[in-house]
């Protein structure tokens, strides 16, 4: 359930355009250059016909993309999302809560690999009107970091200096232009 007030955003029910938004990824290699992924086929929706608002999301796991074809193909094995017998990520807000103007907190669950773990993430409100076509759109942006190895993303290689190829901490991030049902 969120704590934020409704009015906060139009009443409706408000569903994520995929073709204007982004659900990304990184991770640093080597400790040196930060490694960064796409989600190609995802979806949201973000409910505010009540008195509190309520988000979703789906990112397909095979979809993902770092644009290195075998690096892709590693991800999506066992060793890191199985996306074949986990195909979907998913995320759903448990509170949200007004931090400032436009600023926004959001404690939600995430589920990776079969595992559901708690998340914070920082979101920001980014505007509103009606597009060309006369659809009402608002845009959001969120940011947030997990621990891959709660979720048994664990594949890693040491170095030959010391520590390892892939931190740990991965960031993901999204920024959605949502589109309100008629």
């Amino acid at each position: 359930m969120a704590v934020i007030a409704a009015e906060s955003i139009s009443t409706g029910t408000w569903t994520v355009d995929p073709s204007h938004s982004h659900v990304e990824f990184g991770v640093k290699h080597m400790g040196i250059a930060t490694v960064k992924g796409r989600a190609g086929v995802f979806s949201g929706r973000l409910d505010a016909s009540g008195p509190e608002l309520r988000l979703e999301g789906v990112v397909k796991a095979a979809s993902i993309t770092t644009h290195d074809e075998q690096r892709d193909g590693h991800l999506a094995s066992p060793e890191f999302f199985d996306a074949e017998r986990h195909p979907e990520i998913r995320f759903r807000a448990t509170r949200i809560a007004e931090i400032g103007e436009e600023r926004l907190s959001i404690l939600g669950e995430i589920t990776i690999k079969g595992v559901t773990k708690e998340i914070e993430l920082a979101g920001t409100l980014t505007g509103a009107g009606a597009d060309p076509w006369g659809q009402e759109r608002a845009g959001l942006d969120l940011e947030g970091v997990i621990d891959r190895r709660d979720f048994g993303l664990d594949w890693n290689a040491p170095l030959p200096g010391g520590g390892f190829l892939l931190a740990d901490a991965v960031t993901v991030s999204a920024s959605f232009s949502l589109v309100r049902e008629a």
